[in-house]
């Protein structure tokens, strides 16, 4: 090897997870940081990944070292503001890919699911005002949210529409559930992704996501979904147990069972087609049928999803929700404000009962009727015009109030 002739060698880790960190420091010692997961491995662009937040399958191990990097790399370069790091993991061993200091495009998602404004912290920090660090310190979410990218390769002809490290998405869309599929399927269907109703089409390359994709196909098939698959993938589904899978063939198919006729004609529901890694060079005019077949897809408008992580998680998905059952959730709408669900009816104009006897009569026949709220006026019901008026008039009320109420008093 010569010193004038150098070689660059390039080692590339593969099955990584990629770990996103959103944080704000104030004279390099952090006062607010954020830890979200991609569901897809690292090679990835983060602004076409999905993004889960609280992290759902991270190690406690990794957290913590993830966590402790972050405070050295803070501490390192002085940071007042806001910063954003890009962990790579594997066996609790973690890498930086990179970090940025400023606001990545991950910090209005964090924001909205930890409740705190990471923004105005960096703001105050930059500006000397006083920082509270980790104001939500203790706090233990009962939801997850998760952010899926948004494409538009309908509208760039000849696009291939798989991931990579290069972005290709022009938006993307946040959701809150009780569970990361839960989150996910409602921004899946918040991108406009139609949900199958009957027929999904499978195209797996290489044999380790055959092998990882098999339990995913068997919930498709036991969740009554007719399953198509090109040969390949066919053979394997059906040496695994599932005989009842149709081919499709992409070449001199036989009449009835070609790929092109059943994707054209809208046949499929789904379409989920994993790409194989290979390295062989092919020329450079060289198209292959797993492009064909995708651009097929996205140009008769087939749900497509060409990334075996997602491809995973959104079949477990649909097993466990169904449409119809869903319904608005106080998850579903989160907002700064504090929001408190009251069982039964809340009746917001009733009268002030007048003495014990009015307070008693009053619960009693609102309960009878479904009301588990009474929220009165100061004016009375009684024939007297009895009103609250003053300190004394108030403490008679909360006086009959808090002893003949046939309910709690507040």
């Amino acid at each position: 090897m010569s010193r004038d002739y150098p070689v660059v060698i390039t080692k590339f880790i593969e099955e990584a997870k990629e770990i996103d960190v959103d944080a704000v420091a104030l004279d390099g010692k952090l006062v607010m940081h954020c830890v979200s997961e991609h569901v897809e491995n690292a090679g990835v662009h983060s602004g076409d990944a999905t993004l889960v937040q609280p992290p759902q399958d991270l190690d406690p191990v990794t957290v913590k070292k993830i966590g402790d990097a972050t405070a050295a790399i803070g501490q390192a370069l002085r940071v007042t503001g806001p910063f954003n790091i890009q962990f790579m993991a594997k066996n609790n061993e973690i890498k930086v890919i990179e970090c940025n200091v400023r606001a990545a495009r991950s910090f209005p998602f964090v924001s909205k699911v930890t409740g705190v404004d990471l923004i105005e912290m960096a703001t105050k920090a930059m500006l000397g005002l006083p920082v509270v660090p980790y104001p939500n310190r203790g706090q233990r979410l009962n939801y997850v949210g998760v952010k899926v990218a948004q494409f538009s390769f309908s509208r760039l002809q000849g696009a291939d529409p798989i991931l990579g490290v290069e972005m290709a998405s022009t938006g993307e869309v946040a959701a809150f559930g009780r569970d990361k599929y839960d989150a996910y399927l409602k921004a899946m269907l918040a991108t406009g992704f139609n949900l199958p109703k009957k027929n999904v089409l499978l195209s797996i390359g290489s044999y380790k996501e055959k092998v990882e994709m098999m339990p995913s196909v068997r919930r498709l098939y036991e969740s009554g979904f007719k399953l198509f698959a090109t040969p390949g993938t066919a053979d394997f589904i059906q040496e695994h147990g599932i005989a009842d899978v149709t081919a499709l063939e992409a070449d001199k198919a036989r009449e009835g069972y070609s790929l092109e006729e059943y994707l054209s004609s809208n046949k499929i529901d789904l379409y989920v087609n994993l790409p194989s890694k290979n390295s062989f060079r092919r020329p450079a005019t060289y198209v292959s049928n797993g492009y064909r077949s995708r651009r097929m897809a996205i140009d008769f408008s087939v749900p497509l999803i060409t990334n075996v992580k997602c491809a995973k998680m959104f079949i477990e998905a649909m097993a466990r929700f169904s449409l119809d059952k869903w319904e608005i959730e106080s998850v579903d709408y989160i907002t700064s404000h504090r929001t408190t669900v009251l069982p039964g009816l809340v009746n917001i104009a009733a009268l002030l009962p007048e003495g014990p006897a009015g307070f008693k009569e009053a619960t009693w026949a609102a309960v009878g009727g479904g009301f588990t709220m009474l929220g009165v006026s100061a004016h009375g019901a009684g024939p007297s015009g009895f009103a609250v008026t003053g300190d004394q008039s108030v403490a008679a009320v909360k006086s009959a109030g808090r002893g003949h109420s046939h309910v709690d008093f507040v």
